[in-house]
């Protein structure tokens, strides 16, 4: 028998497309390359009526390969690419992070006047959701509406997400409410959305309203009630989940609220998800949860517990070394952290997060040298091209150790033009060392970049109080005020039993507000006793005409200090644990000098470990020294 050209054309391009499709389901690059080497070497390929570009793109992108999916897609002719090949591009660059490019590729598509369908919007609103895209995203649900996809389930819900991303959460309500139909999936993406912005009061109304609720829903309200520190009603639910309606909690189920526990602090939660995927494992615990359990036991300041984890588990990637690597570094246990490094390269490969983990380990600890060798030898020795996240931990690091100048100088050659966390930790510097000169020009190009941040003002008022400059630290904090800008108030937390307890600084809401005055007063007395006398250099008030305004004025500054978050929240923890107990407590920003030494001497006087994460590093206050050496 007699085939004709164009027949065995035929044949062997659909035997070629079949055999695409099945790798692509089993993501089977290397075959797929090498079945894509012999389509070019024969020149089957050359067709466009073989469609083989076609199955080629939708191969590449099913493996994730983003840039060989878009060669081949620019080598399909016009003529012969539909709308699902446009479509299939866009979703495989939404999916890795290239959301940007997919945003460009739907303004192609329009251009070359190919229509979009359902699968398309979802692919747009996805991209825009990531980024934040509020404008392209606008002109998406025009175009949805504007086509007839108005009511299309896949659609709305992607563009209700998308809006909540934006965090314009009235709009995807809108969207949610004339929707004819609603699936699960709708519930939950509104659902998300409200917890999210909106908080878990009206998250819960949302939730008791749904029709059905699936792992989703339930756990994204157990994360938010994590989040906020509402761990009895996240207990409450996990077990009306799991013990009465019979669901499981799926390994990504677990890594979010594990990631939840690890923001919030929450350990006792955080211990019922360990013992959760304890007993459901069939063989050892998902590398996923396992390494969410290393970071939350990390950031729950158990790091010893997180290290002995790390050591037994079965698996680690290069996620896992990261979190290992990061808590040292937070806990200020640079060595270990350094010691621990070249074991690495036995298990994975390190990439960006990791240089970034072992920089800010050298510059908690103070390991100058290190911290300069591993930056020198970034490109050259380990094969990373310095990001800005590397930049900034140098700067940290040089700027710590009063290296400011050179500092200085690293920022000024960076190939990239540096942010406000590059900026602003040479500012945080300044602010260490007294550089105020430094401090001011900091400060002009910081409000060039970051206009709505008041820390920077803050940490420039403060370095004028401590140059006796009194004025102007007023004058610059009258800036912020007639701009109508508040600064972030300092606020700590301390888990007893299975609730958070939180504190500002003169904070007198709490129920037990009498019992911890009254702690906090025979603290004081016991701290001044031993030498303490408060640290109220920064503390600005407004200005005074006479010598007894200025000794009403220093006392005011003292009750201030005094009563800062941080030292409420111990008192209420001596009054709420049993003697001998560590009190862990939680901050959102930095710790003051003040409280720094006041705490060291705390820990001696009543023999109780304390241990505070602030905003940039854990501080282990024992026997009266801190585990940051005073270098921080």
């Amino acid at each position: 028998m007699k085939w004709s050209i164009n027949e065995a054309l035929s044949l062997v391009s659909r035997r070629y497309r079949f055999l695409l499709r099945s790798w692509a389901r089993e993501s089977s690059l290397d075959i797929g390359e090498r079945l894509h080497a012999t389509i070019i070497t024969t020149g089957v390929a050359g067709a466009p009526a073989t469609f083989l570009h076609n199955a080629l793109l939708r191969f590449y992108a099913s493996c994730g390969c983003t840039r060989q999916a878009r060669r081949v897609f620019d080598e399909i002719p016009h003529s012969h690419k539909d709308t699902v090949d446009w479509t299939t591009l866009m979703g495989c660059l939404v999916r890795h992070n290239v959301s940007d490019e997919a945003l460009l590729m739907f303004v192609r598509m329009r251009r070359c006047g190919v229509k979009p369908d359902e699968v398309t919007l979802v692919c747009l609103f996805g991209g825009c959701a990531r980024l934040g895209d509020l404008a392209v995203g606008l002109q998406g649900h025009g175009c949805m509406v504007k086509m007839g996809y108005g009511g299309f389930l896949k659609a709305c819900n992607a563009g209700m997400d998308m809006y909540s991303k934006c965090g314009l959460i009235g709009e995807a309500k809108r969207v949610f409410d004339e929707m004819k139909g609603r699936s699960v999936v709708s519930w939950t993406v509104i659902l998300d959305g409200v917890v999210r912005l909106e908080g878990v009061k009206n998250g819960r109304v949302v939730f008791d309203e749904m029709p059905e609720r699936n792992e989703v829903a339930w756990t994204i309200m157990i994360t938010g009630y994590v989040d906020c520190g509402f761990s009895q009603e996240s207990f409450s639910l996990a077990r009306e989940m799991i013990c009465e309606l019979g669901m499981e909690l799926n390994y990504v189920s677990l890594c979010s609220i594990l990631t939840a526990c690890s923001q919030s602090g929450d350990l006792m939660m955080g211990r019922w998800v360990h013992a959760y995927a304890l007993k459901r494992k069939e063989k050892e615990l998902n590398i996923m949860v396992g390494t969410a359990l290393v970071d939350m036991y990390a950031k729950c300041g158990r790091i010893h517990v997180a290290y002995k984890f790390f050591k037994k588990m079965p698996q680690r990637n290069v996620v896992a070394w990261n979190a290992m690597l990061s808590g040292l570094a937070m806990h200020g246990l640079g060595r270990t952290a350094l010691d621990m490094f070249p074991q690495m390269f036995k298990e994975a490969k390190p990439d960006d997060v990791t240089f970034t983990s072992v920089l800010s380990a050298c510059s908690h600890a103070g390991l100058v040298d290190h911290g300069c060798f591993y930056f020198s030898n970034l490109e050259s020795l380990y094969g990373t091209t310095p990001k800005m996240e590397h930049y900034a931990c140098m700067v940290d690091l040089l700027g710590r150790a009063g290296r400011l100048e050179e500092a200085e100088v690293l920022v000024r050659k960076m190939p990239i033009r540096p942010n406000e966390v590059v900026l602003g930790s040479l500012l945080g510097s300044c602010s260490i060392h007294g550089k105020l000169q430094l401090g001011e020009r900091l400060l002009q190009e910081l409000v060039q970049l970051d206009p709505q941040n008041t820390e920077y003002h803050i940490l420039l008022s403060n370095m004028y109080a401590l140059a006796g400059k009194r004025n102007r630290a007023n004058s610059l904090r009258q800036v912020l005020k007639k701009r109508g800008v508040r600064k972030v108030p300092g606020m700590s937390s301390i888990h007893v039993g299975s609730q958070v307890h939180r504190f500002s600084a003169g904070d007198k809401s709490h129920p037990q507000t009498r019992e911890i005055y009254s702690m906090l007063d025979e603290m004081i007395r016991r701290l001044r006793v031993a030498g303490y006398a408060p640290n109220t250099a920064s503390q600005i008030f407004a200005g005074c005409d006479s010598l007894e305004d200025d000794a009403v004025e220093e006392e005011e500054k003292e009750l201030a200090v005094i009563s800062h978050s941080e030292k409420l929240a111990i008192c209420f923890g001596f009054i709420s644990t049993r003697p001998g107990l560590p009190l862990y407590i939680f901050k959102n920003l930095r710790i003051c000098q003040d409280c720094h030494s006041a705490i060291k001497i705390v820990s001696k006087i009543y023999n109780r470990e304390i241990v505070i994460r602030d905003r940039n590093r854990f501080h282990c206050f024992k026997e009266g020294s801190c585990s940051c050496s005073d270098y921080w």
